[in-house]
């Protein structure tokens, strides 16, 4: 990958490797816009086949949370981490403890979090070395884990495309096919059951299936991991890995609506939006319906409570409706509806601020 040209495609501004001997600590941390605020965005440990797939989901995933600040209101700008390796093995405070050092050395242009394959309790060891943290526990006075903000905010944006398609956000008698129960689809089905839906999921982790069928009393039905996208439903909610709605899968697909918490869901944005627009299936942006967990940690800055983070979440119906509203009236894909509304919103502070760079000083009055 020539580095320089991908940042200039998607306007990245900066790229941090980051390499720690004694705990084998090998992280990327990509900054995509600061325009609105520092940017934040969580920090996701997997075991990535080469440093060339680690750095691509940097790049994807810190963009896509620009556009998620942006859209959600926040004075926010657009980050992630990745740490490659496996979190069930390599974990330890040594290791994440060297990640924070990193983090405390860019001074606060990038505030970390927790994300797939990392936890409040990982984030609590970064915290010992930087304050450019969020996340952190409830009791030790941060807002605990985002999941169930997510979630609620996954199902608010959920009742919204479902009113457009069908002309109610009633979930009573409609089955969602639900691909990853981890923390945001665990919480999410609690929501979707008790609004009346059928939930079929579909999971590639024994564990987190086995706990899903505890806690909801064998409500939820489970299918082989691939299976998932063939199922009849109303809505394909993909709430693991991104990249899964793409060529291969699209065809797959028997929904009326796409709408889940993954980052990233579309593999390919200029080929898969259009081709989900071709077989009539509206895709509501993962950016957009997924911004509850960083309205959640952003209380940590800004001083408000839990409650104050859960009525905004509540908000993404509104949000939603007013892209789908946008969609509909400029003729474009609700993709493009999306950043449009974040684009403008940055466009617009970023000419606030160049005025106010080239405004003269005002002259003392004598």
């Amino acid at each position: 990958m020539r580095v320089f040209e991908e940042m200039q495609t998607k306007e990245h501004e900066q790229i941090v490797y980051c390499y720690d001997r004694p705990t084998g600590l090998k992280a990327i941390i990509a900054i995509h816009n600061t325009v609105l605020g520092p940017a934040l965005g969580g920090c996701r440990m997997w075991p990535y086949e080469n440093e060339e797939s680690a750095l691509y989901d940097a790049l994807r995933l810190s963009r896509g949370m620009t556009y998620k600040s942006a859209v959600a209101g926040l004075n926010l700008g657009g980050g992630k981490a990745v740490i490659i390796g496996d979190a069930k093995t390599m974990k330890c405070e040594a290791l994440f403890r060297a990640f924070g050092r990193f983090v405390e050395s860019l001074a606060g242009r990038y505030i970390t979090a927790e994300d797939v394959g990392t936890s409040v309790s990982d984030m609590e060891w970064v915290r010992a070395e930087t304050d450019y943290v969020t996340g952190i526990s409830r009791a030790l006075g941060g807002s605990g884990d985002p999941s169930p903000v997510t979630a609620f905010g996954v199902y608010h944006g959920m009742r919204a495309a479902l009113k457009k398609v069908f002309g109610s956000d009633s979930l009573v008698g409609r089955t969602i096919a639900l691909q990853g129960v981890g923390q945001v689809g665990f919480y999410l089905i609690g929501h979707l059951l008790s609004a009346g839906a059928k939930v079929i999921a579909a999971d590639i982790d024994a564990d987190k299936i086995k706990r899903t069928d505890s806690q909801y009393d064998g409500a939820v039905s489970f299918l082989p991991p691939n299976d998932i996208y063939d199922v009849e439903c109303d809505v394909f909610a993909p709430c693991a890995l991104g990249g899964t709605v793409n060529a291969k899968t699209i065809p797959r697909l028997r929904c009326r609506i796409v709408a889940g918490c993954a980052n990233n869901v579309l593999e390919n944005e200029d080929l898969d939006g259009p081709a989900l627009v071709e077989r009539k299936i509206l895709y509501v942006p993962d950016y957009v319906i997924s911004a509850g967990g960083i309205i959640n940690v952003s209380t940590e800055l800004d001083g408000h409570t839990r409650k104050h983070a859960t009525n905004k979440a509540a908000g993404i119906f509104d949000i939603v409706s007013q892209l789908l509203a946008i969609a509909e009236t400029e003729k474009i894909s609700t993709l493009k509806a999306a950043n449009a509304l974040a684009e403008r919103r940055m466009a617009s502070i970023a000419n606030l601020k160049k005025l106010s760079i080239e405004r003269p000083p005002r002259e003392r009055s004598r």
